[in-house]
């Protein structure tokens, strides 16, 4: 024990050599022992791999060794020996504090970790720590591996949409080491995923698709797996005589593959390595001590000093030893305290992945119904209904948008909670983003009797670069704030440019109002959710108080703050700056002010997918007001079928379906069919990837409940003008 101990812990210094040639070598090495990995043949993995490490080690070469001592880890991780796991990861990352300069060899670390993290089922910890891995690696099958693990823990933790989404990826990857195999895991994944959301055919050709992988490249694990989710997904959907045949073959692999005098072999065989890798370490600093006691002075005085020497040692031996009981005293208790606060870390991050769970199904489930009122409500008012059954559908329609902006608020807060939002950094106009927000606030500040006026700064750079969703969002919040809070005067949007270094470019933007004012105890709490002063404020003028939480929130994003100044009687002053990119280079070729086109849609047919019967009618009714034919697929199966089947302008699809998901079913669609149209049309959850649906194929994206207008001009721009060019060319 105090062998391994002192080996994991004592790094002789090497000298760098130069990569090229001996990287050759060692990659075809490590080839070797993936390949011999994944046949299960560990012993002679064990052995291909103490190859590479004395070949890295004569060849003077750490980074070889480095990743020597990580697959040693990983191997006997495999064998279930997570004591020399931990111990080879230990050597690797001791060798790692004195060669900084090797970025890989971290990421490669911090999977590890991510492995033994999931090996103790710490699953939140294992995934921060593939983030971080994921962070400092480029190498191709590392990350494939780091994706493969993400399934694995997503599906431990029972989200089975990203588990789906990591296990599709690893489906058509090009690893240059274990393609197959990586293609076979992930058949194994998703056949255990179907299992688990009773989709039994489905896991079925998944389990069949990974038996025939396993077989053809002798993945003896995995033959195993394959035959016991075929046998339970046939036997699930009460398929028993198939299910029968498949438990028997799990009887003759195993008698086969996995038997006792191989796990002695391979047991065996890792202590030998462990053991010749610490006694190869001593036998270095024992010929090392040799050199030194050839070359010392053998007069007596040198006697009398090496006597005195032993003493001493001999001395601060007994109070090393002392300390020693007390340090390892010491590092009980603070372990003991750390698994308590690594406890309380996993529940405390369990319960936000709860609460955010829980709102983004809550959202979702609100968003659905909506969608019915706003739609019938819209559909009522394009049918020239009574003025006094007019006045009762425009307040029904209020309500609905009411309630639809209050969950839109809730959601926004709690994806910036969950650090589910980036800045975005693409170019945009300023002038016409603040003219856009007061065009759109309008009608608000008419009911009020309150002018809008914009004093923008001409010497702001025409071309930025940063995020003109969120700052249209901020600038609606403060906006709109003011407008309730002004009768009868007046709100001024300022934009002033405060200096310009270089293509960044700070600018200083202000909402000012001449309305009733914020005291200053209730300046101590506006910015808090639900806060708007007061009851009586809140009776009076209405709202969720959660407009100047949302601004404070995604001012952090860009690492600015929002500032307040006001008095009662006489209005109020927001203001922040920002830091933009600026882009004078750019020649102005194409007009910012784009114009919403009218399209005549008459004449299209589109494939609705969608499982809601109260959504499928309303959706129709709307397209049919403009000429255009419908079909309807009521599941994600059903809408693969007809789209393989028919010949459509365009498709919308719904995202959350029980069964095979809208994302699902679009990169089965894309499979046969590159060129139709996809518009996704989803009630947006806490989850929801923009990114993942136009990674699965998905042209657009419009969000439930929708505008109209806006819904119109998605499916002129993603249905009709690609016909048209199509009709032309």
């Amino acid at each position: 024990m105090l062998i391994l101990i002192i080996s994991a812990f004592v790094v002789f210094p090497l000298r760098s050599q130069e990569p090229s040639a001996v990287d050759q070598t060692l990659d075809e090495y490590i080839r070797q022992v993936v390949t011999l990995r994944n046949q299960n043949e560990i012993d002679k993995a064990f052995e291909v791999l103490d190859q590479a490490q004395q070949f890295a080690e004569s060849s003077l070469y750490e980074k070889g060794m480095i990743s020597c001592y990580h697959r040693f880890a990983l191997l006997n991780l495999i064998r279930g020996d997570r004591d020399k796991a931990e111990f080879y990861k230990a050597r690797a990352d001791k060798m790692l504090e004195t060669f900084r300069s090797y970025p890989s060899g971290e990421g490669f670390s911090n999977f590890v970790e991510a492995k033994l993290l999931f090996d103790s089922d710490l699953n939140f910890r294992a995934l921060q720590a593939l983030i971080d891995a994921k962070e400092l690696s480029n190498d191709r099958n590392l990350l494939n591996n780091m994706v493969l693990l993400e399934g694995m823990i997503y599906m431990r933790i029972e989200d089975y949409e990203k588990a789906s989404v990591s296990f599709n990826a690893l489906l058509v990857n090009s690893d240059p080491i274990e393609k197959d195999y990586l293609v076979t895991k992930a058949n194994l994944g998703l056949a255990e995923l179907n299992i688990k959301t009773e989709n039994y055919p489905e896991s079925i050709k998944n389990g069949l698709n990974a038996l025939n992988l396993a077989t053809a490249n002798r993945f003896p694990v995995e033959i195993l797996q394959a035959n016991e989710f075929l046998a339970l997904a046939y036997e699930k959907d009460e398929q028993y005589k198939n299910a029968l045949q498949y438990k028997e073959n799990i009887l003759a692999v195993r008698d086969s593959f996995f038997t006792l005098d191989k796990v002695k072999v391979e047991t065996n065989k890792a202590d030998k390595l462990a053991m010749d890798d610490a006694q190869a370490e001593l036998s270095r600093q024992d010929q090392r001590i040799e050199e030194l006691s050839e070359s010392a002075n053998r007069s007596e005085i040198t006697a009398i000093l090496t006597s005195a020497f032993l003493t001493i040692i001999s001395l601060l031996a007994v109070s090393l030893y002392r300390n020693n009981q007390i340090k390892l005293k010491t590092n009980d208790l603070l372990q003991t305290k750390n698994k308590e606060l690594q406890a309380a870390r996993d529940a405390a991050v369990q319960a936000m992945e709860a609460k955010t769970n829980f709102l983004s199904t809550v959202s979702h489930e609100l968003r659905t119904p909506l969608y019915a009122v706003t739609g019938l409500t819209h559909l009522l008012l394009e049918e020239n209904p009574a003025e006094h059954q007019k006045e009762h559908l425009k307040s029904l329609k209020f309500s609905g948008d009411y309630l639809l902006n209050f969950i839109n608020d809730i959601l926004q807060i709690n994806k910036i909670d969950a650090d589910k939002l980036e800045p975005a950094h693409i170019e945009f106009y300023l002038k016409k983003i603040i003219s856009e927000v007061l065009d759109s606030l309008q009608q608000s500040a008419k009911e009020k009797n309150t002018k809008l006026i914009m004093d923008y700064d001409d010497k702001i750079p025409q071309h930025l670069m940063s995020d003109p969703l969120k700052l249209s969002q901020i600038l609606i919040n403060l906006v709109g704030n003011s407008i309730k809070f002004t009768k009868n005067g007046e709100v001024r949007v300022i934009a002033k440019l405060l200096k310009k270094e270089d293509e960044d470019v700070t600018v200083l933007f202000e909402v000012r109002d001449n309305g009733i004012g914020i005291t200053p105890e209730q300046q101590k709490h506006i910015f808090d959710s639900f806060e708007q002063g007061s009851i009586q404020i809140n009776r009076e003028y209405g709202g969720t108080g959660l407009g100047l939480t949302i601004v404070k929130s995604l001012l952090g994003l860009f690492d600015s703050e929002i500032h307040l100044s006001s008095e009662i009687g006489k209005g109020s002053s927001f203001y922040f700056e920002l830091v933009m990119k600026s882009k004078d280079s750019i020649v102005d070729d194409i007009p910012f002010e784009i114009e919403q086109k009218e399209y005549d849609l008459n004449g299209l047919h589109v494939l609705i997918v969608e499982d809601n019967k109260i959504n499928q009618v309303i959706t129709k009714k709307m397209l049919a007001k403009r000429g255009v034919g419908c079909d309807i697929a009521e599941n994600g199966m059903e809408a693969i079928d007809k789209a393989n089947k028919n010949q459509y302008d365009g498709i919308l699809m719904d995202i959350h379906m029980p069964g095979i998901s809208g994302v699902e079913a679009t990169i089965e669609i894309r499979k046969f069919d590159r060129q139709t149209p996809i518009i996704a049309l989803t009630a947006i959850s806490l989850d929801d990837s923009l990114e993942s649906f136009y990674a699965a194929g998905c042209n657009d994206v419009v969000t439930k409940p929708f505008k109209p207008e806006v819904f119109y001009q998605k499916i002129g721009e993603n249905f009709l003008e690609p016909k048209q060019k199509k009709s032309a060319s």
